[in-house]
């Protein structure tokens, strides 16, 4: 996990005059990842056959790449129902090599959840199945050319763009849970994304009145996440108390809330990631909380900084369906590393 206390929230001098504000992943990359990454997708194309390939595969310029959701639907790319176990063995080991140990136990999790939701809902005519998950690639993998790929199906959509082999933007990402906790069966008594919720909880319990009334921006949770599924987004309102605001302790979980997310991705992406979030002031940083404080409650929180926005809500099914998202204002789907990489190569 990459600490984001110590990487320096709590630090009395601010990052933006440690650090150009240009300073961007083109400094430090992540070129072990990209090799793992690389050998884990040849393996898994090497072992499909061609009509599979034609399925996965989609050009870098395919406007698909831009068609993300995070709910059961028609997708486009190879689905797991159609590999065969050693296939799908690969297609697996090839998401993992895309995430952390946390991050990959979160993502197949969610797929596990499917098989609870299919005996939750006998009488729904929508179908839970976690073999509905799609594998797409686009653009060749390759350790020094620029290549995109997803993993998507219910409640996930995992988003990478590589550009010169080893930078990487890895947003949009969403992580859901339904049931955010499972109560009966095999899988009972698991909690998802429990992080994402109990930290944030202890963040805005730990508030007196005067931060409560800056950081509560609503009695009414958001049934969904304000952005949903948008190409692009912009910045939505600054609402909340800033992270300026906090004393230490506070500051600490908030760190704590942020790694939570951020310690999804491997080491090396998870140091970009950081870097881009040093490029700002930390200590502007906003924390909203909408609805219930207390567990059970719908809520609804977001965290926001100059280029990311994170979005949580627990509103659903008794308030037990987690949604969680992770944006780039500019670095969504790598607009930002491609912008770069093209003005290079014009010059």
């Amino acid at each position: 996990m990459y600490n984001f206390i110590r990487s320096g929230l709590l630090l009395p001098v601010a990052f933006s005059s440690l650090m150009a504000m240009n300073t961007y992943a083109h400094d430090i990359g992540a070129p072990a990842t990209a090799a793992r990454m690389v050998a884990a997708a040849e393996a898994l194309l090497a072992a499909l056959t061609p009509a599979q390939r034609s399925v996965i595969s989609f050009s870098f310029e395919d406007r698909r790449r831009y068609d993300w959701h995070y709910v059961p639907r028609t997708r486009d790319g190879l689905l797991l129902e159609n590999m065969t176990p050693e296939q799908q063995t690969l297609a697996f080991a090839f998401m993992e090599a895309g995430l952390s140990p946390k991050g990959y136990w979160k993502a197949v999790t969610i797929t596990r959840l499917e098989t609870v939701l299919a005996e939750i809902e006998t009488g729904n005519p929508m179908s839970r199945n976690p073999q509905k998950y799609a594998f797409s690639f686009f653009g060749q993998p390759s350790e020094s050319g620029t290549w995109g790929w997803r993993v998507e199906g219910h409640h996930l959509s995992l988003n990478f763009t590589i550009v010169n082999g080893h930078l990487f933007a890895s947003a949009p990402r969403f992580l859901g849970a339904n049931p955010a906790e499972v109560a009966h069966g095999e899988l009972a008594g698991v909690r998802t994304l429990s992080g994402e919720e109990d930290l944030a909880r202890e963040l805005i319990k730990s508030m007196n009145d005067e931060q409560l009334a800056k950081a509560v921006f609503s009695r009414r949770a958001y049934r969904d996440i304000v952005t949903g599924s948008a190409e692009t987004v912009s910045p939505l309102d600054p609402v909340g108390i800033t992270a300026a605001e906090l004393n230490r302790n506070q500051k600490d979980l908030l760190g704590r809330l942020i790694d939570e997310y951020v310690s999804a991705l491997p080491p090396e992406i998870a140091r970009q990631r950081m870097t881009v979030i040093r490029a700002e002031d930390p200590d502007r940083i906003c924390f909203g909380w909408a609805g219930g404080l207390e567990a059970g409650r719908p809520h609804y929180y977001r965290l926001q900084g100059r280029r990311f926005l994170i979005e949580y809500d627990n509103v659903q099914n008794g308030a037990n369906h987690i949604h969680t998202v992770w944006r780039d204002f500019e670095g969504d789907f790598g607009r930002d590393l491609l912008r770069q990489h093209y003005r290079a190569d014009h010059h």
